[in-house]
């Protein structure tokens, strides 16, 4: 096992990664304060994991809700399923809630337990590549809304992450490579020898390696830890964590809330983005090229949806959480490794932008 911190003074805590932690019941109790705990999961891992779980947390007080599986189901009819089930069970305020499951779950659940009594624990119990390098650590939760993708939620921080790479066995090839374009991004934004190792070992990612995914794990969640602990509410250079999802969230947002995977929608988005630095001439067209060739071995799509014109990107990007003052505000790279964020974006080159990376009729989309 290796464990790193998300240095928060008095709120920082461990991301434990290793192998069969959800076997060990000494690693889940350390971080558990009282005698009530509190599973939130959905239906596809329920089945998988729920069962031992509860199990291995002999002699507490545990309830469970297991929510429907996917992110159309990431609203606040839903949560509320989470404070009915902690309620009527009389969960008090030393409760710890544990969200075992990917992005959807943990946002859910951490939001959940931002409000229940005005806050009380939780642990992050990943189950998808994406939540274990992403959606996990940092804090950040929350739902969406049909105007817009998290735009209700809290800054939140977990007692601990605990990221069991032996879960990743079960993880479908579509939802590896919706995670793998987070793991990109981290290349891209502030860690160009990274981004040059995945060039090298995508492969092995992609035949899930244990060495390969524990390396890309811990380099990801050092990337963020890395930000987060200088700007832990997105004041301002946590920001760069966001390269492509203002597009991304759009794409989300117009298709439907899950039928394109959140990866998948910031890979597209990051080529976006990528193209729009390229057309101001901080990367060359050869980086660019390398770019969406490593997203298109990923088994990621590169081209946002013919559906979408201009115009309902720049609608939907103009509720995105970044706009400040009216303006829209993106995240593009400075160059290949390292990433800005700027207001001052040239609209003509925006429109080419867009006009570029716009799939044709006859693409297929993803998961087709």
């Amino acid at each position: 096992m290796q464990t790193l911190t998300v240095d928060l003074a008095d709120r920082s805590y461990p991301i434990h990664i290793g192998e069969q932690l959800l076997k060990n019941r000494e690693l889940l109790i350390r971080h558990v304060r009282a005698k009530q705990v509190y599973i939130v999961t959905n239906d596809t891992i329920a089945p998988l994991y729920l069962p031992a779980l509860i199990e291995l947390l002999d002699g507490y007080q545990v309830d469970t809700t297991v929510l429907p599986d996917g992110e159309s189901f990431k609203n606040l009819e839903t949560l509320n399923l989470i404070f009915d089930g902690l309620l009527e069970a009389r969960h008090n305020r030393t409760t710890t809630i544990m969200a075992l499951g990917g992005g959807v779950v943990g946002d859910m659940a951490g939001f959940a337990a931002a409000c229940y009594q005005r806050g009380v624990d939780f642990i992050q119990l990943p189950t998808t590549l994406l939540s274990m390098v992403d959606s996990s650590v940092g804090g950040k939760t929350g739902v969406n809304h049909r105007l817009g993708k998290n735009m209700i939620g809290a800054f939140y921080q977990p007692r601990a992450v605990i990221a069991d790479m032996s879960v990743l066995e079960s993880l479908p090839p579509r939802e590896l490579s919706a995670g793998i374009a987070e793991v990109i991004k981290y290349g891209l934004i502030s860690d160009r020898e990274f981004f040059e190792w995945l060039e090298s070992n995508l492969p092995d990612l992609l035949a899930r390696d244990p060495k390969a995914m524990a390396y890309a794990v811990k380099r990801s969640c050092e990337n963020k830890a890395r930000v987060v602990a200088r700007d832990e509410r997105e004041g301002g250079l946590r920001a760069i964590l966001n390269l492509g999802h203002t597009f991304g969230h759009a794409i989300e947002t117009h298709q439907g809330y899950g039928v394109w995977l959140h990866g998948e929608a910031v890979a597209a988005g990051m080529v976006m983005a990528a193209d729009l630095s390229h057309r101001r001439g901080a990367i060359s067209g050869d980086e660019l090229a390398r770019i969406i060739r490593l997203l298109e071995r990923a088994h990621l799509p590169v081209k946002a949806p013919a559906s979408m014109t201009p115009e309902d990107f720049l609608q939907l990007m103009g509720v995105d959480k970044k706009v400040l003052d009216g303006r829209l505000r993106l995240v593009l790279l400075s160059r290949l490794g390292e990433a800005l964020i700027t207001s001052d974006i040239e609209q003509d080159l925006l429109q080419e932008t867009f006009a570029a990376c716009r799939a044709d009729e006859n693409t297929a989309p993803p998961g087709a």
